[in-house]
């Protein structure tokens, strides 16, 4: 898939030219503003950047152009995609950024997360206060920067849009998505604290409820609808678009949740199990518990969310989960969602490159190893 490796490297130009545009902006302000310029550029430097391919393949499936948009002849007409994609990456940031607060994480892709780095640059300095809530309070700026900059980004490449209904289709896709992604989150956060008093027969849909919000829409359906209007879609296509990725969302997901209590460290980059000490009541979890026998689902419940579990209880919750039989069934979830994509993807009237290009994103995010 040359245009999507290509694609990466035009979206991490896009975001080092524009980070170098703010920097010029904070070091105006003040030199103290150095540790946002820094972590900025650290969380914006790695990542796989699934959200802006599946942005590009959308915009891609319904232009359908003959020649290279990567050609120096199609240099203009990309920039508003590539704007795009660069902004979701940075809004993605933003989110992790403020997900690693809300779950108490001390690492993102192997180092430490914000709000632990800023902690350790305030340790360091041998500042007033406490570390722990200056940590806290420079991520939450951090994040709400970088959510500001995704949209000035945005902006950026909706302003070189000859059409503007196109552009406005567009904008109303983004600033969904961020609706639904912030909802999504607050969801998560509240199941995490009320699921005791409510029945456990709404286990499972709500955890669904969740993923739909929190994550299929934000990481899937929403960039590839955003990159749909930007190249001006008909209905039939925005639908078939969407069509694809809600499901495909899905997937995605509930391999994320299992790679969150069965995923390497040395892959991952966080430590095996944890969504077990951090409490996550996924499907995963949900279907665990309708399978367990009532005492081990009290051992579950009475550990899932303790921060201090050992690396013996991690192991040994592992294994409850995995012999109850919820990880077949997540497998077999995760197939069926991937099949319900592919055939809505197969009936989309879009592009045929789009449509190959589509497919085997689909096997990468449903198949990944971190």
């Amino acid at each position: 898939m040359a245009h999507g490796s290509r694609l990466v490297d035009l979206v991490h130009e896009r975001i080092e030219d524009f980070l170098v545009e703010r920097s010029t902006i904070l070091r105006s302000i003040s030199p103290d503003l150095e540790p946002l310029d820094a972590f900025s550029r650290r969380f914006l430097s790695g990542g796989k950047r699934f959200r802006a391919l599946f942005c590009y393949w959308g915009w891609q499936g319904v232009r359908a152009h003959a020649f290279d948009p990567f050609e120096p002849d199609g240099a203009d007409d990309r920039l508003p995609v590539v704007s795009a994609a660069a902004a979701l990456e940075i809004f993605h940031a933003a989110a992790l950024v403020h997900d690693d607060i809300i779950d108490r994480s001390d690492l993102r892709r192997g180092r430490p997360a914000a709000h632990r780095a800023f902690q350790s640059l305030h340790a360091d300095n041998g500042w007033d206060g406490e570390s722990d809530a200056f940590g806290v309070n420079a991520a939450i700026l951090l994040g709400d920067l970088l959510l500001g900059w995704s949209d000035e980004l945005f902006e950026e490449g909706l302003a070189a849009i000859a059409d503007r209904d196109a552009a406005a289709a567009a904008r109303a896709e983004f600033s969904r998505m961020r609706t639904e992604v912030t909802v999504g989150q607050y969801l998560d956060v509240l199941e995490e604290d009320s699921w005791r008093s409510r029945p456990d027969s709404e286990a499972l849909p709500r955890a669904h409820r969740v993923i739909v919000y929190k994550s299929a829409k934000y990481s899937v359906e929403a960039p590839l609808a955003i990159g749909g209007a930007l190249a001006g879609g008909a209905l039939a296509q925005l639908s078939g678009l969407r069509a694809f990725g809600l499901p495909l969302g899905v997937a995605f997901q509930l391999r994320d949740d299992m790679l969150g209590v069965f995923g390497d460290p040395a892959v991952t980059g966080k430590p095996s199990g944890d969504d077990l000490r951090e409490g996550k009541r996924t499907v995963l979890i949900g279907l665990a518990r309708q399978k367990m026998p009532p005492t081990a689902v009290r051992v579950l419940d009475e550990l899932l969310g303790d921060a201090t579990l050992d690396d013996a209880q991690v192991r040994m919750l592992q294994n409850t989960v995995r012999d109850s039989g919820a990880v077949d069934q997540v497998e077999r979830v995760i197939a069926h969602n991937v099949r319900v994509a592919r055939e809505a993807l197969d009936a989309a009237p879009l592009a045929s490159s789009a449509k190959t290009a589509l497919t085997d994103l689909a096997e990468r995010v449903t198949r990944r190893d971190a």
